[in-house]
């Protein structure tokens, strides 16, 4: 009895750290300024040696008050990232942040992030954002105006889309991790290098072989610069 009693108890410990290990690991000091010199690999980034971090290590002169240009993009967005990649001083604290300009009619496209949680704020304009849910795939939209919030959970596919015609929009974008990443649906499925098989395609989406030819030729831009 005590040792099945012993089994349980481990087993719920496992699955406890396995929860809270799920995400970006809570830092174990003040900070962990990202050593992106080092040679050393781990998940994540080495951190630099204390005593040689400066106030600039925690500072980025990004310019989000700027518009962006969107002219330049397919989907007639642009997103401005700023994660561990361009402010060091992010590293182990499981934040970080985007602007993301939108021409008119201008559309950030269906995409998921895969290792965090996203709360949009919108700045500027109006904009007809959502979430989809896993199978059996419920949306949940809403048309956001200036000053509105929305919350894109973890790992799901969303979208954020301006309707106005003649009006850009702006927002600001809060994530759960130093390096949330980005898939961006469209890209992934029918750019992606090398292809997936227009057999798999095809199938996938019941349409004639061709078809799929066709999308897997076009180019798929990024639009996070």
């Amino acid at each position: 009895m005590a040792t099945a009693s012993y089994f349980v108890l481990a087993v719920f410990l496992a699955l406890a750290s396995y929860q809270v290990f799920a995400s970006d690991p809570s830092p174990l000091q003040d900070f962990c300024v990202a050593d992106k010199h080092s040679p050393v690999k781990v998940n994540g980034f080495v951190c630099k040696d204390p005593m040689a971090v400066n106030a600039d290590d925690f500072f980025k002169a990004a310019n989000l008050d700027k518009p962006r240009d969107t002219l330049k993009s397919k989907v007639g967005s642009n997103v401005t990232l700023i994660n561990v990649m361009q402010l060091p001083g992010l590293n182990t604290l499981g934040i970080s942040l985007a602007r993301i300009d939108y021409a008119p009619l201008g559309q950030n496209p269906p995409h998921t992030h895969p290792r965090a949680t996203e709360i949009l704020t919108v700045l500027e304009g109006t904009l007809n954002v959502g979430f989809v849910t896993s199978n059996p795939n419920k949306l949940f939209a809403k048309v956001l105006n200036k000053g509105d919030v929305f919350v894109f959970p973890k790992g799901l596919i969303h979208f954020q889309f301006n309707p106005i015609h003649d009006k850009p929009a702006v927002a600001i974008a809060a994530l759960s991790s130093q390096n949330p990443g980005a898939i961006t649906i469209a890209n992934a499925v029918f750019g992606s290098k090398p292809p997936i098989s227009d057999d798999v395609l095809a199938k996938a989406f019941q349409v004639e072989k061709g078809t799929i030819d066709w999308l897997q030729a076009q180019f798929w831009e990024n639009n996070h610069y």
